[in-house]
Order: structure tokens, then sequence, then C-alpha cells
């Protein structure tokens, strides 16, 4: 099990594919996402990393947090978030997760708030279909009707489906496609739509009802991985083929 990272919702849009269909997707901008701490079994009891993304200003961070973050060697969150992972998926204090740590087919669970919509009627909230427009209804057209049933039971159960307030609750939607990932930019694009407004903090897990990505890099794909690890391995091969090309020439002139 890897960990998750905290996203922003930038907002929809849609990429062509290369047979010229269009998809409907969603993009999600990481913005440092950092592991911050690290809970391990034998002094925690369970295994987790809390991850923390965002910058956030001094004076709208109370010091616990401040010395917390100091302690961690990283610059101050706007948000954080703990997720569970298995124990050979803890990953360095300070490490960057890029996006790159997920890839295009993989599906993922994304949870978020949802869009607030203040106090609604039954009709809205829970789509009642209202009470007659005549015969006997003057003004009650949009109610949702009786809530009781008079002595027996004498109350009104709990859950009833009455007006409220609606929206603004954390939601988990599952199952989403990732279609593409912008690892310069930090950009993840996700086909459809996802809970919350724009500029909303999202956790992205892997799905839990699937098997992970096989190409999806264990324990994460952690910022300047690939690129660190891939730089040294090329620069010799291209300064060995200019030497066995100068060799080359100046025993061609000799002879």
């Amino acid at each position: 099990m890897r960990t998750g990272v905290i996203a922003k919702k930038v907002g929809m849009t849609r990429l062509f594919q290369e047979d010229g269909r269009h998809v409907p997707v969603t993009v999600l901008a990481l913005e440092d996402c950092q592991v911050v701490s690290v809970r391990t079994d034998e002094k925690d009891g369970y295994t987790a990393l809390q991850v923390g993304s965002g910058e956030a200003k001094q004076k709208n961070v109370a010091k616990p947090q401040r010395e917390h973050f100091a302690k961690a060697n990283v610059p101050l969150k706007r948000k954080v978030a703990e997720f569970r992972v298995a124990d050979d998926a803890l990953l360095e204090v300070g490490s960057t997760i890029a996006a790159s740590h997920f890839v295009a087919g993989q599906l993922v669970d994304i949870t978020g708030h949802t869009q607030g919509k203040g106090f609604a009627g039954a009709m809205k909230r829970w789509g009642f279909g209202g009470m007659r427009a005549t015969h006997g209804v003057s003004i009650s057209h949009r109610a949702h009707g009786s809530t009781g049933n008079r002595q027996d039971p004498g109350r009104v159960f709990k859950n009833k489906k009455m007006a409220g307030h609606m929206g603004d609750r954390q939601r988990t939607q599952q199952n989403l496609e990732i279609v593409r990932t912008d690892d310069e930019r930090g950009l993840i694009f996700v086909k459809g739509s996802v809970p919350g407004s724009k500029n909303g903090w999202l956790l992205v897990r892997d799905a839990v009802k699937v098997a992970r990505h096989a190409e999806a890099p264990y324990p994460a794909g952690l910022k300047g991985a690939n690129s660190n690890d891939a730089a040294p391995a090329d620069t010799p091969a291209e300064d060995t083929a200019a030497v066995e090309a100068t060799e080359g020439s100046n025993s061609n002139g000799e002879g």
C-alpha cells in the first residue's frame, strides 16, 4: 500500500487523444507535496506518512505546528494529511512526491468536500416530487409533507429527510482514471469530475477496489529521482562515444 498525495483542484478542461477523441478532465496540481513526519509500528503502533502541501504564511500557523515543520526541515504547509502505508513503503522526511507517482490508465480514489449549497428545501436536497399543484393544495406545493405518525410513535425518527443544510460534506469518489500526468508542472489530469470547488484541497490515493497499476512506481514517485538516476549514466556514455570517435579519426589520420 503506497502513500497518497494532497492536490489542489485547478479546474476542468479537455484533452485530445491520438484518435481524435476528446476527454473531459479535471486538473489537479501538486504544490510541493512533501513528507512531514513518519509513523512507525515501534513508536506509534502503526505505519503511516504525514504529508503536507501548499505554502502557508507564518502568521497563519500556530507555534507548535511551526516547530513541527522546522524539525522536519520543510517549509510551512497549508494542508496536512496522513496516509496509511505498508512497512516497506515508508519514505524519508522531506521527500517531495511528484506527479509521476501516478501513471496514465491508473484508477484512483479522490476525497474532498463537496460544494456547499446552503439551506435547501426537501425537493432540491432529496429529490422529492412535491405536492399537488391544485385540488386543495394552496401554498404547500414544495413542502415535504408530514413527518410523524400521531400518538404512536409520537416523535420524528432520526435521519428523516427534511429541509436543511445541503452540501459541504466529505465525499470519496472511487475508481477515477488518470488520463495524463505532467511531471515538470506537477499536474495530474483525472477523467471526469471530482468533489469540491476550484482551489479546494483533495486527497488522491490508489484505488482500493482494484489492484495497483503495474507501472506505478513503488514505494513512491519522488521529484527528481528519475533525473538524478539518469544523468550520471547518460553523461559518461556520451563522453565515451566522443572519445572513441576522436581516437578513431586520429588512428585513421596516422595510418
